[in-house]
C-alpha cells in the first residue's frame, strides 16, 4: 500500500535512485519511497555488461576521471573530488559486494554476474527501511507548501516532503522537471557503432584491431566546430574497434560517437569515417616495415606475410584485392607505386557514414537537465527547494567503461547525504 504522505520520494528505480535512497536511509532518514515505472527496479543494470555489470572503471584521480564525461565534465570535478572511483569500491566492499578489475580497467562484481549488484542493492534498501513500490510512476509533480503534490499512473495523490527524480532519459521525468521549472536539453543517442557503404568491410565482419585511430570529417556542407553539449577539439580517438556486418563498432568507435553525438545527430548521421589502421605508425615507419619485407622476405607471397605482424591478415589480404594486387605476388616484386597506395590506405581509408548501427544498441542519452541549473555539491535544484536530480535524468553522460554506472553512483550518494543533512536540519 502507498502512504499518502512521505518524507523522501524517489522516482526511479535504477541504481542512482537506489543509491540515493540508500544513503540517505542508512544516515537516518524516514520515510524513503521508491516508486519505479516497469514491474523490474535496476533491469538496466542486470542486463548490462553483457549480464556481468561493469559497476565502474579503475580510473583514480578526479580530473582523468571527468575526461571520460563528453557532456559535464567540468561540473563533475567538484562532485568527483568528494565520491568517486575509490569510493564505490569502498561503499560496496563495505556493504559485502567485492569487484575485481580486469585488464582493461573496467570493474565487475567479483561473481561476474549483474544479479549480485541488483542482489545488494535490493537487499540494502530493505535493511535500511527504504519502501519499494513497482508499476508505480507518477504522471504530475507539482510545488505546494513546501513539498510537493505528485499525482500518480492510475490517478492517486501523494505528498512529499522532498522529491528525487531519478528517471533516466525517459520523456517523463523531462516532463517532470519542466513542470516544476526546470529546462532540457534535447536529448540525442550517445555510444552507438556506425554503419558505412564499405563493401569491402563487409566480409571482414568479426575482426578486430588494436589500436586504429578514427577520425569523423563532417559533410561537404557542415564543418567540424562543436555543437553546444558536445566534447571540444578535433573528432578523433584511438583504440579498439570491430567490424562489423554493417560497418564498425568496439570501444573506440562507441567514444567517438559519443563525444560526436550532437554533431552526428545534426549531420543527419552522415560524413566520412577516415580510418588509420596502422594505430599511429608515421610513412617513415611503414616505408621501413615495407622495406624489411621486401628486403628480408623477398621469395614470400605477399598474401602470406603481412608488413607487421599485428596487422589483420584478412584485413590485409582485402587491402590487397582492393588495389588490385594478388596475394601469390612475391614481396620482391611490388612496385613503389603500388606500395605507397597500399601504404596510404592503411593510414588513412576513407568510408562514407551513412548512420547508426541497425539495432538501436545505444545504451546511453545525450541530454537533460543542465547541471547548471543545481547546486553542485547535492544536486539540488537551484530554483525549487526540496528537488533533486540524480542519474542520467541530467545532461551527463559518459562513454562506455563503467562512467556512466559511476556517475550514477556520484549523484545518488550525493544526494542521499544532501536528504539527510536537509532532514536533520529541519
Amino acid at each position: 500500500m502507498l502512504p499518502n504522505q512521505t518524507s523522501v520520494l524517489v522516482a526511479g528505480g535504477g541504481p542512482a535512485g537506489f543509491m540515493a535512497a540508500i544513503t540517505a536511509a542508512e544516515a537516518g532518514v524516514k520515510g524513503v519511497l521508491i516508486l519505479e515505472a516497469t514491474a523490474e527496479p535496476l533491469h538496466k543494470v542486470l542486463i548490462s555488461g553483457g549480464g556481468r555489470c561493469n559497476v565502474t572503471h579503475a580510473c583514480w584521480e578526479p580530473r582523468v576521471l571527468v575526461g571520460h564525461y563528453p557532456r559535464g565534465s567540468k561540473a563533475l570535478l567538484g562532485p568527483f573530488s568528494r565520491f568517486a572511483t575509490a569510493d564505490t569500491v569502498a561503499w560496496f566492499a563495505a556493504r559485502g559486494l567485492s569487484l575485481v578489475e580486469e585488464a582493461d580497467g573496467r570493474l565487475f562484481p567479483s561473481s561476474h554476474r549483474s544479479s549480485s549488484v541488483v542482489a545488494a542493492l535490493r537487499r540494502l534498501a530493505s535493511a535500511a527501511g527504504v519502501n519499494l513500490q513497482s508499476t508505480q510512476a507518477l504522471q504530475t509533480a507539482e510545488a505546494r507548501d513546501g513539498g510537493f503534490r505528485l499525482g500518480l499512473r492510475g490517478g492517486g495523490v501523494l505528498m512529499a516532503d522532498r522529491l528525487v527524480l531519478a528517471t533516466g532519459s525517459h520523456p517523463s521525468g523531462h516532463r517532470l522537471a519542466r513542470a516544476l521549472g526546470h529546462t532540457i536539453v534535447p536529448p540525442v543517442p550517445s555510444l552507438f557503432s556506425l554503419s558505412l557503404d564499405a563493401p569491402s568491410l563487409r566480409q571482414l565482419a568479426g575482426v578486430t584491431m588494436d589500436p586504429v585511430g578514427l577520425r569523423l570529417v563532417p559533410p561537404s556542407d557542415q564543418h567540424a566546430l562543436p555543437c553546444r553539449g558536445d566534447g571540444a577539439g578535433e573528432l578523433v580517438q584511438r583504440g579498439a574497434v570491430l567490424i562489423t556486418h554493417w560497418g564498425l563498432s568496439g570501444p573506440a568507435t562507441l567514444r567517438l560517437t559519443a563525444f560526436a553525438a550532437r554533431r552526428l545527430r545534426q549531420w543527419g548521421y552522415h560524413a566520412t569515417l577516415e580510418v588509420d589502421w596502422t594505430g599511429g605508425l608515421s610513412q617513415v615507419e611503414l616505408e621501413s616495415h615495407f622495406r624489411e619485407a621486401r628486403h628480408q622476405q623477398a621469395r614470400r607471397q605477399l598474401g602470406s606475410w603481412r608488413p607487421w605482424s599485428a596487422l589483420s591478415r584478412r584485413l590485409w589480404w582485402s587491402l590487397l584485392e582492393g588495389h588490385g594486387v594478388a596475394q601469390e605476388q612475391r614481396w620482391a616484386d611490388l612496385s613503389g607505386p603500388i606500395q605507397r597506395q597500399l601504404i596510404q590506405s592503411l593510414r588513412a581509408s576513407r568510408y562514407p557514414v551513412v548512420g547508426r548501427g541497425p539495432f538501436g544498441e545505444e545504451f546511453v542519452t545525450a541530454g537533460g537537465v543542465p547541471l547548471a541549473e543545481l547546486q553542485s555539491t547535492t544536486f539540488e535544484s537551484r530554483s525549487q527547494r526540496g528537488l533533486y536530480f540524480a542519474g542520467e535524468v541530467l545532461d551527463v553522460d559518459g562513454v562506455t567503461g563503467g562512467f556512466n554506472f559511476q556517475h550514477c553512483w556520484t549523484s545518488g550518494w550525493l544526494v542521499g547525504g544532501a536528504l539527510a543533512a536537509d532532514v536533520r536540519q529541519y
